[in-house]
């Protein structure tokens, strides 16, 4: 059996190119139902929008890290959960928080700031944080990643995109509001056929290390879940605020990781197949638990704990 650690994922430029589109293209989506006021919120609602960005930010990669020094997954595969826990917001995690009866509002705020800030927080978080992974270090040395092409790269991925969508947004609205549900729909379409590519193609490496990347994947997104959950409830926010940033700490965007791994990390398998897996048990689990949500709702939650 190959060392996880040795396995590459070599796509040509032709096939990075494409790669990229995609993602572009599914967050030009996204930003077609973004609105400068959904930025405004944060000031309007900071002690949830902090509790959310403490969630995401400081939560999930100190989670990371303590599950990294308990199970010593390879190199690569911690690496790729570092990478995970530094990614903005997934572009499905608004329908999600629809889904669960939280605060769309607040998760619509939270996608777009992780989202644009990603830009910059990303490439700065992966360093910071992935630094505290020692048995990376070696793995880390063998790869040189030129932070100004990765800066231009997010850019082209990110900002473009989004500042297009929601530009189309603001000086087009009855096109924003014709391409909205189309687009949406195929970005999901685009994303899970990406995903389900991604595994189908490394599917033997998949298999002979399933029950281990099962397993970190399993524990590592519902302790981000239940984390998500609980910080801001720790801060005495809503129950529906809640539930929305449970929503958008265990929901991430692989899509971006991934790409992010295939343009500068050689294609590094370990990483690569956490990402990829993350990706499909994600809308799993996050699909699950929303309709568990479903049944529930908020204010009977909030009267049990009056």
């Amino acid at each position: 059996m190959t060392d996880i650690d040795q396995i590459q994922i070599n796509f040509s430029q032709d096939q990075l190119g494409l790669l990229n589109f995609i993602l572009a293209f599914i967050l030009f989506g996204v930003a077609l139902d973004l609105r400068l006021k959904d930025f405004k919120r944060v000031f309007l609602e900071p002690r949830s929008a902090f509790a959310g960005f403490a969630s995401q930010y400081l939560f999930l990669p100190l989670l990371t890290l303590g599950m990294i020094l308990l199970f010593k997954p390879p190199p690569s595969l911690a690496l790729g959960m570092v990478l995970i826990s530094v990614c903005p917001g997934g572009n499905i995690s608004n329908f999600m928080v629809h889904l669960s009866r939280g605060n769309i509002a607040l998760s619509v705020t939270l996608t777009s700031i992780s989202t644009l800030g990603a830009i910059l927080i990303t490439p700065l978080t992966f360093t910071f944080w992935s630094s505290f992974v020692p048995q990376a270090q070696e793995l880390r040395a063998s790869i040189y990643v030129e932070p100004a092409q990765l800066f231009q790269t997010i850019i082209q991925l990110i900002l473009i995109p989004v500042v297009l969508g929601m530009a189309t947004n603001h000086f087009f609205p009855k096109l924003a509001f014709w391409l909205h549900r189309p687009t949406r729909i195929l970005s999901l379409l685009i994303f899970v056929g990406f995903i389900l590519a991604a595994v189908y193609g490394n599917w033997e490496n998949i298999q002979n290390y399933l029950s281990l990347i099962f397993l970190l994947v399993f524990i590592h997104n519902a302790l981000a879940m239940a984390g998500g959950y609980y910080i801001p409830r720790f801060f005495k926010r809503p129950v529906v605020d809640a539930r929305a940033i449970a929503m958008e700490t265990g929901i991430q965007n692989t899509g971006l990781g991934l790409i992010l791994v295939f343009n500068f990390f050689d294609g590094l398998g370990g990483m690569a197949l956490v990402l990829a897996w993350w990706g499909i048990w994600d809308l799993i689990s996050s699909f699950a638990l929303g309709l568990w949500w479903n049944r529930v709702h908020p204010e009977s939650v909030e009267k049990l704990k009056s």
